[in-house]
């Protein structure tokens, strides 16, 4: 049983403002008595009542209550709820009048009547306390379900756009080790060794939604020893991971397209090749991920949000702020950051390509 006192405080702070607006109507009615001690009974009463229900709820299972908006236990459904409701009003009318007597009582004797009005004042102001916490219970539980829903509804489309990636990467594999099967079999074979790595790991591994970077920076050089059996000493890469980053989650698959782009759009259609870098660091409470190339360049214009044909299609070379791979990673960063997130294509001076991924840095553990 874990109490969230927090809650339970403001829940407590809400009564007593409760206790205070019932004392001025009990004081309406009997001014002789004074209007503090009439608050000390209304609190006394209202403390008792308030402490039933705050943690007797915890003695209802969990199954039988309404989900907190923080995913906890709320307020009891149905008849429990009406039954808490009904015992903490009958203590804390019994126990507050008693408790007040000890501490309040100015010595004047009330009649059966001033009790009966007591009484049903008690009820009353219980009865409408208990609905508008039930209520808000019941808005709470609307607000979890419709986070669920949402976080759902994320989670389906991360898991729609990794599928939709990883076949694409497998196909534009494929598709160049055929070649080399007929041109250049012992490459072919050393290629078909590092793909099937690759696989096993990508395919057998963790399928959260998040997962380290350091898990993202092991799978990336993953692929790039892939593409090294392939171009050979046309492809030369570094990666820069700072220790106080390794933990820091982020979606599976979010530079493995970037740097595919790079190779098949940047460094492919270069006789001599070139370089990639990737490199993470921290600018103030963003984490910044950039992918450089020494590549052809790009063929659309700077800072171009356009989101259209794969590259694959796209006439001539060079890297292109639109295709598959660009599209994705926009998309998976939009679903989980929504406009928190950032991908920038850009030219750099001397010739390639700078792709920029600006996140907002979080530090928990990602999920298991």
């Amino acid at each position: 049983m874990t109490i969230r006192w927090q809650d339970a405080t403001r829940h407590y702070l809400q009564v007593v403002a409760a206790c205070c607006a019932i004392a001025v109507l009990t004081n309406m009615i009997w001014p002789l008595k004074g209007y503090l001690p009439q608050l000390g009974y209304a609190l006394s009463v209202g403390t008792i009542s308030w402490m039933v229900i705050e943690f007797g709820r915890y003695l209802v299972p969990e199954r039988h209550c309404r989900r907190a908006s923080h995913g906890g236990r709320g307020w009891p459904q149905g008849w429990r709820g009406l039954l808490l409701t009904a015992v903490s009003i009958g203590l804390g009318f019994i126990g507050g009048q008693r408790f007040g007597d000890l501490f309040w009582s100015n010595g004047l004797v009330n009649s059966p009547r001033d009790d009966e009005i007591s009484l049903t004042i008690t009820i009353l102001a219980g009865a409408i306390i208990s609905f508008y916490f039930h209520s808000r219970g019941r808005a709470a539980e609307l607000v979890a379900l419709k986070n669920a829903a949402e976080r759902s509804a994320s989670e389906a489309k991360l898991k729609l756009l990794e599928t939709q990636l990883e076949p694409h990467m497998l196909f534009n594999t494929l598709a160049n080790l055929r070649v080399l099967i007929t041109t250049d079999p012992p490459r072919a074979v050393a290629m078909l060794d590092r793909l099937n790595s690759y696989l096993r790991v990508t395919l057998t591994g963790s399928r959260a939604l998040a997962h380290p970077l350091a898990a993202e920076f092991e799978r990336l050089s993953d692929y790039l020893e892939l593409m090294s059996v392939r171009m050979g000493k046309r492809l030369r890469y570094t990666m820069e991971l700072p220790d106080d980053l390794r933990q820091v989650p982020v979606p599976p698959l979010l530079l493995q397209p970037l740097v595919e782009n790079s190779i098949r759009h940047g460094l492919e259609p270069k006789v001599e090749g070139g370089e990639i870098t990737v490199r993470a660091h921290r600018h103030g409470a963003q984490l910044v991920i950039e992918v450089l190339d020494t590549g052809v360049g790009l063929v659309d214009p700077p800072g171009s949000s356009n989101l259209g044909i794969d590259g694959d299609d796209m006439g001539g070379g060079g890297f292109g702020s639109s295709g598959f791979g660009i599209t994705q990673v926009r998309e998976r960063l939009s679903t989980v950051h929504q406009d928190r997130a950032h991908l920038q294509l850009s030219r750099r001076v001397g010739g390639g390509t700078a792709a920029t991924l600006t996140l907002p840095l979080t530090e928990q553990s990602p999920p298991p």
